[in-house]
């Protein structure tokens, strides 16, 4: 026998090998997931508690502005995301919004979060007559992309999605945070490491959808969303439909907002997200003014205002919260604890519910 037929041999045994130890065949790949047009499944959640959860403002069919559905980050409601900044900004455009509030402060299942997403994007549809705009910070920039990925009905309700920070990519940090066998988690904690089955799923098949316009604004010293740099960073989408990826220091150089921050008081962020929903498409980094890098905030934040100083502390009551995302074991929220990531739902499978 030749070299490269021993080697060939060699290989061959290798492989039987890895298929007896896994129970993997070779050149298996991972779950078949859910066809993009096979129709969502019934929404578990009780819809009581769905319509409870979302709060909008202004007129959503008359105003001539877009509405905007506005989804909390990670460990925070809605009122301690965008009450001092987003919320008055909004207003003083004269924009109709709506919020959503998610269980355990968005510190549950995102598969659950999901299901508040779709009552929301087809309720503030079906209030406003018209397709709407999805803006979110952190998990709230990736988790529409859930209910847009399994839910397709709700595509031609979107027009625009605006995230900030969004971790669609999930984030490298987590990875070695929620070990299992290890550590303990909330259920977001293990979804959103970047290696997790909830990820894997979210992506599959296409990131994108054809008639949505996507903006995904990111900061380059965020600290919790990661990678925030290089050619692959975590929030930025490939795929069908209209994309912009923009880094908050391809405006000005000298940003330095990061994840916190850039969903929050960033005024390049402002710019941009205001960019896209002002204009057919996503936003466009030619179109926004140089100017906005001698801002210190957006519109909406004023930290000379005292009634808007009183609104800014709400990030403070959000802060213990905030501060244990990273950390194992334990949470204020009552969100669970769990030692393994939540299994995916039968609907996100080939297989389906049966």
């Amino acid at each position: 026998m030749g070299r490269t037929a021993r080697k060939l041999a060699a290989l061959t045994v290798l492989l039987g090998t890895l298929v007896v130890a896994t129970g993997v065949p070779a050149g298996a790949t991972g779950p078949d997931y859910a066809p993009l047009d096979r129709p969502g499944p019934a929404l578990s959640v009780p819809r009581a508690d769905l319509a409870a959860a979302l709060s909008c403002h202004g007129d959503l069919r008359g105003s001539a502005l877009q509405p905007v559905l506005l989804v909390p980050a990670t460990s925070v409601t809605p009122e301690q995301n965008y009450s001092w900044n987003w919320e008055p900004a909004f207003a003083a455009q004269k924009r109709p919004w709506c919020t959503v509030t998610m269980p355990f402060q968005t510190l549950g299942d995102i598969q659950t979060v999901g299901e508040y997403l779709v009552f929301a994007i087809r309720e503030v549809h079906r209030q406003a007559g018209r397709k709407i705009a999805v803006m979110g910070h952190s998990q709230g920039g990736m988790s529409m992309r859930w209910a847009l990925r399994f839910w397709p009905d709700t595509r031609p309700m979107v027009d625009d999605v605006i995230g900030m920070a969004g971790d669609n990519h999930g984030t490298t940090l987590l990875d070695p945070v929620c070990v299992e066998g290890f550590t303990t988690c909330t259920p977001q904690g293990w979804q959103q490491r970047s290696t997790s089955a909830f990820i894997e799923a979210l992506n599959s098949r296409s990131e994108t959808f054809a008639g949505i316009s996507y903006t995904e604004i990111y900061s380059r010293t965020d600290e919790v969303v990661l990678p925030s740099t290089g050619a692959k960073p975590s929030s930025a989408l490939t795929g069908p439909g209209r994309i912009t990826n923009v880094a908050t220091q391809s405006i000005c150089a000298l940003d330095v907002y990061e994840h916190l921050t850039v969903g929050t008081v960033d005024p390049v962020t402002y710019a941009l997200a205001t960019d896209a929903l002002n204009h057919d498409g996503p936003a466009q980094a030619s179109r926004i003014s140089r100017s906005v890098c001698l801002q210190p905030f957006m519109p909406g934040v004023n930290p000379l205002d005292l009634a808007n100083n009183l609104r800014t502390l709400s990030i403070v009551g959000a802060l213990p919260h905030l501060l244990l995302v990273p950390a194992p074991f334990i949470n204020l929220a009552g969100a669970p604890q769990l030692g393994k990531e939540p299994a995916l739902r039968c609907y996100v499978l080939a297989a389906g519910c049966r």
